[in-house]
């Protein structure tokens, strides 16, 4: 897992829920900060500013709620998730408009507030680069790369980020497709409102439609309360659907209407509910190849494809490798507080000459590591990478041997097997290494591609990956 750094700032004057927290900060390698009310937590904002808050709206004093509009008043890019019982709800609503980052529900599943802390540090970090760069007018470049192909995309989101389009982003995984969004959303009007992305590989098909457009108490089994969809908190802001290849057949007709209409029903309700959103959606495959297939509605297609952003894969765009490593080595060596210079000749070409299939994520994820192994330069023997061989002259392995000798059922498995271990190879690589994914695209159930994984000895292409 990645090593992560930021202090986490925990408020709440229930001395039992500030343990709790701080030792879930600190699992995931965080540094924790508590405040036992709200005068107590302005005071350490103010002195020290924190990488992310948690805050329960319901003290005693000044409740949360105050302290979010007074810590968004010294710092307008501070995270806050704010903390709240099911009877409040309502006012986890009121604080994600008031600029909260994203709200959590007592009593909290411990995963809940990882993947809160998680997004809310990430979200810090990505605002504080565009900020930082803004007054250049030049955002993506410094962020992906001097090469043409990002120039290319800087300038279409430059276009296209003061219009309200619906605004498709192409690519394959790891390549910048949030990236590339959050930066239409920080260009746009609606900067000021949230940003909600939305993983619709990641929600159970059951639960979409719950996920995406809420639901009211008692709509199914397990809703013991009402809560607010995607689309109600991203009011005002911009909803990111990435991966919307994924999105169920059945909700698409329901997103399809949310977008014309402009308004969104609760899962158990009966009354529609206006909605101020700009969506942005994102696919690492052919839109258009799976309104061939029958698995995604054309007439949704044409909806969303009213302006296209394609990002070429990083083997396409090599001129960025040299940028994007040093890049990452620099913010390594502050995460590390090591001093490791450069990158040496013989490294730099290796990974020159590697495909990355994991694309922009792979590559960080491998410098990180050399970075972390070496002492004062990042040479070959720290990448970790396979050597390329020429695909002209096949190095001989004990499965091309003696072939001739072969009975014909046994050449019919070693051909079988070499067909398996080429479609898992190209799943995984689509999918950046996603496996529940790649289970999906060869209509194999989970269980059955962890076995041929094993069996073939595959490793999924960036599956140690941070991101």
């Amino acid at each position: 897992m990645e090593g992560n750094d930021g202090r986490v700032l925990i408020v709440d004057d229930e001395e039992g829920i500030r343990d709790i927290l701080s030792r879930l900060v600190t699992k995931e390698g965080y540094e924790p900060m508590v405040a036992a009310d709200g005068e107590q937590a302005l005071d350490l904002i103010r002195r020290d500013t924190p990488d992310a808050l948690l805050v329960d709206i319901k003290m005693p004093g000044i409740d949360g709620m105050e302290v979010l509009r007074q810590a968004k008043q010294f710092d307008r890019d501070l995270p806050v998730v704010v903390i709240t019982s099911c009877d409040l709800v309502k006012d986890a609503v009121a604080a994600l408009h008031a600029g909260a980052h994203d709200y959590i529900v007592k009593p909290f599943d411990h995963s809940d507030v990882v993947r809160s802390v998680h997004s809310a540090i990430s979200d810090r970090r990505i605002r504080r680069t565009i900020q930082r760069l803004s007054e250049g007018g030049s955002r993506l470049p410094e962020l992906m790369g001097p090469s043409s192909a990002v120039e290319r995309i800087s300038n279409y989101v430059a276009r296209v980020a003061c219009s309200d389009f619906t605004v498709l982003v192409l690519g394959e995984t790891g390549t910048g497709k949030e990236l590339v969004a959050r930066a239409i959303h920080e260009q746009s009007p609606r900067a000021g409102g949230p940003f909600i992305p939305v993983d619709c590989g990641a929600i159970p098909e059951t639960l979409f439609e719950s996920e995406l457009f809420g639901h009211e108490k008692g709509a199914f089994t397990g809703a013991d309360r009402s809560k607010p969809g995607r689309f109600e908190l991203a009011m005002g802001g911009t909803l990111f659907l990435d991966e919307i290849h994924n999105m169920p057949a059945s909700s698409q007709a329901k997103l399809l209407r949310a977008l014309q209409e402009r308004v969104v029903t609760r899962v158990g309700g009966s009354k529609p509910v206006k909605v101020d959103v700009r969506l942005l959606a994102a696919a690492n495959e052919d839109l258009e190849m799976t309104v061939a297939r029958g698995s995604f509605r054309q007439d949704l297609f044409f909806r969303l494809n009213e302006f296209v952003i394609g990002i070429p894969p990083l083997h396409d765009r090599k001129d960025d490798i040299p940028f994007l490593a040093n890049r990452f080595l620099d913010l390594t060596n502050r995460e590390l507080r090591k001093n490791v210079v450069g990158v040496s000749d013989a490294a730099m070409q290796r990974m020159h000459v590697y495909e990355w299939p994991g694309n922009v994520r792979q590559l960080r994820s491998v410098v990180r590591r050399a970075v972390l192994l070496a002492d004062t330069m990042i040479d070959e023997e720290h990448l970790a990478l396979p050597r390329v061989r020429s695909t002209d002259t096949p190095e001989p392995t004990s499965e091309t041997t003696h072939n001739d000798d072969l009975s014909l059922k046994e050449r019919v498995r070693r051909a079988t097997s070499d067909v398996e271990r080429e479609a898992l190879t190209n799943a995984l690589r689509k999918t950046g290494g996603n496996k529940a994914k790649a289970a999906r695209l060869l209509s194999i159930d989970y269980k059955t591609i962890l076995n041929k994984l094993k069996e073939y000895s595959i490793a999924a292409p960036g599956e140690n990956d941070e991101e």
